[in-house]
């Protein structure tokens, strides 16, 4: 089954299962690294921190449920875990709830000499990010960013 197909449908598995438990589904990813393959679910609850018994929960729901339908021919592992604090924001929601936030965007290709833009995100509107840098306000089109992910000043 193709990479897409995998995370499609562990996506309609598993999104109804984590709303019923107060989570959300974050990302999945399918994806080969040296000679294994990985299937990682991201999950998150809002203000409240994920569990090792969350975690175990939607292993447990998610390897029911793929064992049955038998998608994925070959050996993986599966992964559940929170995103971490650095989450990638890949939502709207993700962007409203970091607003006013400091972020860092990496860019496919630079745009004003830059492939790194860090700064107070102000928003995401008509697919295009603002980032205030200081001096300016960068708009960056959404599909120009490879990864967006708040900074955690320690």
């Amino acid at each position: 089954m193709a990479k897409k197909s995998v995370t499609q449908l562990v996506e309609e598995i598993v999104t109804d299962f984590l709303k019923d438990h107060d989570m959300e589904l974050v990302d999945v990813e399918f994806v080969k690294e040296g000679q294994h393959r990985y299937l990682r679910v991201f999950i998150d609850k809002g203000e409240e921190k994920i569990s090792l018994d969350d975690c175990k929960l939607v292993s447990d729901h998610l390897n029911l449920k793929i064992d049955e339908l038998d998608p994925i021919k070959e050996n993986y592992f599966l992964e559940i875990s929170s995103p971490g604090l650095e989450r990638p924001l890949k939502k709207p929601k993700d962007y409203e709830r970091n607003q006013g936030k400091e972020v860092q965007a990496k860019l496919y290709s630079p745009i004003n000499g830059r492939k790194i833009v860090e700064g107070i995100l102000l928003g995401l509107e008509d697919n295009n990010v603002s980032i205030d840098i200081g001096n300016e306000v960068v708009v960056i089109p959404k599909d120009k960013i490879s990864l967006i992910k708040p900074v955690i000043q320690l």
